[in-house]
């Protein structure tokens, strides 16, 4: 099997703006299959390796779920990016056995040195500098409740971490607006994010007007004088849009990023939006194992 670049998806941007709502269009798609029990079987024969390198449950438990689901033989392997075997031999070995290779590891680069010796694509199920299938599921549902996505504002009440790069990374292919609401310390400054449609800004009242509003943990060991006024309330809900869509990113710590009110408050989605991973990552996989060349030895 031999694959041309382009089949990997390490950060958001790796994918175009058509290939995006293609994407999302089909999530929605499997959503209503997964609902009547009727999942297509596009995966049927593929052999799929899922690596778990940091923990985590949601994502890599969605992906294992939609593989099976699609007809597909996920293996989980119990290997990591960071052990005693060189990434290029892991990948040689990797590529004896399996068709996709879907990895949480914490390393970016460690997980682009995989793709770059693999001939089989590479999903990036999460690292500490990115999570650009978070961002597909939310954008996902966020489709599939509006019709579309085009001209949204995006809120991100984060500081410069994975959850917020997916987003800021989804702005430089997609026709959305994203901006950054935090203390001037903690925000993005990386030059290769850094686009026309993302900007920063400091000031809550940006959350008045935005379509959606999300959220992550606070910075670790931060005085909580320093954040505080960036917490999110249902009182600051309430000053919002009547239908902005609040997500904050789980695992949520009450009365950090947000008090108990908010996440029972009408705007907040979050649990309606998290199951839209399931089908944005199977989307996903359905569109990769369809590339043509991956299909050429087959």
């Amino acid at each position: 099997m031999v694959v041309s670049a382009g089949s990997d998806f390490l950060e958001f941007h790796d994918l175009s703006a058509d290939v995006v709502t293609a994407v999302l269009e089909r999530a929605g798609e499997l959503g209503e299959a997964w609902r009547e029990q009727r999942m297509p079987q596009s995966l049927e024969g593929r052999r799929v390796a899922l690596i778990v390198d940091d923990g985590g449950w949601r994502n890599t438990t969605a992906f294992d779920l939609g593989i099976q689901a699609m007809g597909g033989i996920c293996t989980h392997v119990p290997a990591s990016l960071g052990g005693r075997e060189a990434i290029a031999d892991l990948a040689g070995y990797l590529d004896n056995w399996f068709d996709m290779i879907v990895v949480r590891t914490p390393e970016l680069a460690s997980l682009r040195e995989l793709a770059a010796n693999a001939r089989a694509p590479v999903i990036n199920a999460r690292t500490r500098s990115n999570h650009p299938c978070e961002t597909l599921g939310d954008l996902a549902y966020l489709r599939a409740k509006r019709g579309g996505i085009n001209g949204l504002k995006i809120a991100g009440v984060a500081p410069d971490a994975n959850i917020l790069r997916s987003w800021v990374e989804a702005s430089i292919s997609l026709p959305i607006e994203v901006v950054q609401v935090y203390p001037d310390d903690w925000h993005v400054s990386d030059p290769a994010l850094l686009n026309p449609n993302f900007r920063l800004s400091t000031d809550m009242r940006e959350l008045e007007d935005a379509d959606v509003i999300f959220t992550d943990s606070w910075p670790s060991g931060v005085a909580e004088g320093e954040v505080a006024d960036y917490r999110i309330s249902a009182e600051v809900l309430d000053r919002c849009r009547p239908d902005a869509v609040f997500i904050p990113c789980p695992p949520v710590v009450r009365s950090q990023e947000v008090t108990a009110d908010a996440m029972t408050h009408a705007a907040c989605q979050s649990t309606a939006a998290k199951a839209f991973l399931l089908h944005a990552q199977n989307a996903l996989m359905e569109w990769i194992a369809a590339r043509p060349e991956l299909n050429a030895s087959r």
